[in-house]
C-alpha cells in the first residue's frame, strides 16, 4: 500500500500561503495516482461512496488502531467505498488495511513529559507545524470531497486545526460523526479541557451524530459536559468494537518462549509503560517468580535506553522473552493463556475479542480514562485489576504482588463468562449506520472543486 502525497520533511515552508499551494499539488497528485480502484478482472469502477477519517494522534497507537478498524470494517461492508485516514502517526505504514483504504500523513507533535506539545521531526516551532497539518488536513478534504466524515475524540482537532475543514464540509453536505471511545477522563476534568479547546462549540456547531465505542451500562463519557438535548438524542452507544485475527503472524517464528503456556505482556505502544514492565521483571526476578513464563512486547515508542535496560534484567531470567513491537499482535493475543496489560481502549477491545483471561494495570496519570475502565470492567467481571500504588501515591510496587496475580490469571474466568449483552458489536451497529449516511448523497451529483476557485 502506498502513502498519498509526501514525507513530512518536504513539507517545511516560509509562509503558510506557500505551505498551502504545496499542500493543494501534493495532494492532487497523491489522489490523482490512487483514486482509481480496479475491480478484480483489472478494470477501472466507477467512482463510488467517500468516507474520510481524521486521527490526529499526538501519542501513542490509540487512536489510529481504532481508526484503521472501523475503516476496514466500511470497505469491507460497502463495496466501491474508499476511505482515507487522516494522521500523524509515525507509524500509520506499518499496518495492513482494507481495499479502498489509503492515508494521507500529517507533521508529527509529540507530547513532552511535563504536557506541552512540540513538533515531532520537522525543526519547527508548534506554531509552523500546527498551520502545516491543517493546510494539508483542508486541502485533502477539499479533493477528496467526502460523503462522510469521522473525526476521532477531539472535535475541533488538535489546536483547532480541524474547524477550517468542518466549515468547508458542513456547506457542502458532508455527514460529520464523531466517535469517542467508552472512557474519556475524570468527569469535571473532562469538562474544563472541553471548554478550554472549544470542544463543546465544535460538536454543536458541525456534528451531526456522535457514535461512543462501548456501552452505556459501562459508562457514559460524556455526561458530566451537560450537552443540550438534541446533542443528547444524537449519541449512539455502539459496543466494543471486535478486532479480526489477521490472516498471517508479523513474525514468521515467534519465541520459544511461546511453544508452551505463556503470558503476554503488552504496553500497546509502549511510550507510558515503563511502569508496568518494570513491575512484570520484578515478579520474575523475585523469590517467589510466576510458575508461567511471560512475553513482553515493548511496543514502538518506549525508548531506546530504557528498552536496553529491560533487555539486560531479561537475559537474566530464564523464564522471560521480549520483543520489540507486532503489527499484528492479536495473533500473539490469541496464541497466549492470559494477559497482562494496561487499561488503554484498543487493547480493552482487543482482549475481549480473543477472550482471554486478562489482568490490567491502568494508568493513573497524567488521566484517570485506563482506571476507571479497569474498575468498572473488574465490577463487570470482564478482567481482573492491579493497581499501581506507585501512580496513586500509596505506596511501592511489591513484586510478589505482581507475581501472585500472574499465577491466578490462569485460574480466572474468560471475559464472555460474564455474558454483558451487545459486549462486541460496535463494527456492526457502525456499519449498519453508515448505509444510510453514505446513502443521502452521492459523489457523482455534486460538482467536484476546481483548483483556484474558492473552496465552498
Amino acid at each position: 500500500m502506498r502513502q498519498l502525497g509526501m514525507t513530512a520533511k518536504r513539507w517545511v515552508s516560509d509562509s503558510p500561503r506557500r505551505s498551502l499551494g504545496l499542500a493543494k499539488r501534493e495532494v492532487e497528485m497523491g489522489l490523482a495516482n490512487g483514486a482509481a480502484s480496479f475491480d478484480e478482472h483489472g478494470s477501472a469502477s466507477r467512482p463510488g461512496r467517500r468516507a474520510l477519517f481524521y486521527s490526529h494522534d499526538t501519542f501513542g497507537l490509540g487512536h489510529l488502531r481504532r481508526t484503521r478498524a472501523i475503516a476496514n470494517a466500511l470497505v469491507d461492508a460497502h463495496p466501491g467505498l474508499s476511505v482515507i485516514i487522516i494522521s500523524g502517526s509515525p507509524v500509520v505504514g506499518s499496518f495492513e488495511y482494507g481495499n479502498g483504504v489509503d492515508y494521507v500523513r500529517v507533521p508529527g507533535v509529540v507530547k513532552q513529559p511535563n504536557g506541552d506539545y512540540t513538533s515531532m521531526n520537522l525543526k519547527v516551532d508548534l506554531d509552523e507545524a500546527v498551520r502545516l497539518r491543517e493546510a494539508i488536513i483542508h486541502e485533502t478534504a477539499s479533493q477528496f470531497s467526502p460523503d462522510l466524515l469521522v473525526v476521532d475524540k477531539e472535535p475541533a482537532g488538535f489546536r483547532g486545526e480541524l474547524l477550517p475543514t468542518l466549515d468547508m464540509l458542513k456547506k457542502r453536505g458532508t455527514h460529520i460523526v464523531l466517535g469517542v471511545r467508552d472512557v474519556m477522563d475524570d468527569p469535571a476534568l473532562l469538562r474544563r479541557e472541553w471548554e478550554r479547546k472549544g470542544a463543546a462549540d465544535a460538536l454543536l456547531r458541525h456534528y451531526d451524530d456522535v457514535f461512543v465505542y462501548g456501552l452505556k451500562s459501562f459508562h457514559e463519557p460524556l455526561a458530566s459536559l451537560g450537552l443540550p438535548e438534541y446533542i443528547e438524542n444524537r449519541i449512539r452507544y455502539t459496543g466494543y468494537l471486535r478486532r479480526d485475527l489477521p490472516l498471517e503472524p508479523h513474525f514468521v517464528e515467534y519465541p520459544p518462549v511461546t511453544r508452551g503456556q505463556f503470558v503476554l505482556v503488552t504496553t500497546g505502544g509502549g511510550g507510558d509503560g515503563d511502569h508496568l514492565i518494570d513491575w512484570v521483571i520484578s515478579a520474575y526476578e523475585s523469590v517467589s517468580p510466576p510458575a508461567v513464563p511471560a512475553l513482553i512486547c515493548f511496543g514502538p515508542f518506549i525508548s531506546r535506553e530504557q528498552r536496553r535496560s529491560f533487555l539486560a534484567r531479561i537475559s537474566r531470567l530464564r523464564d522471560v522473552d521480549a520483543i520489540a513491537f507486532d503489527a499484528k499482535l492479536e495473533n500473539l493475543m490469541n496464541r497466549a493463556s492470559a494477559i497482562v496489560a494496561m487499561g488503554g481502549y484498543n487493547t480493552f477491545c482487543e482482549i475481549l475479542s480473543v477472550d482471554k483471561p486478562a489482568l490490567i494495570v491502568p494508568r493513573a496519570r497524567p488521566r484517570l480514562e485506563q482506571t476507571i475502565r479497569a474498575r468498572r470492567a473488574a465490577e463487570l467481571g470482564l478482567a481482573k485489576v492491579l493497581e499501581d500504588p506507585e501512580e496513586t501515591c500509596r505506596g511501592r510496587r511489591e513484586p510478589l504482588a505482581m507475581a501472585q496475580a500472574i499465577d491466578d490469571l490462569l485460574d480466572s474466568p474468560r471475559p464472555s463468562q460474564a455474558y454483558v449483552a451487545g459486549l462486541l458489536d460496535g463494527l456492526g451497529t457502525i456499519v449498519e449506520a453508515s448505509g444510510a449516511w453514505l446513502a443521502r448523497r452521492s459523489i457523482a451529483d455534486r460538482q467536484r472543486p476546481v483548483y483556484g476557485e474558492a473552496a465552498a
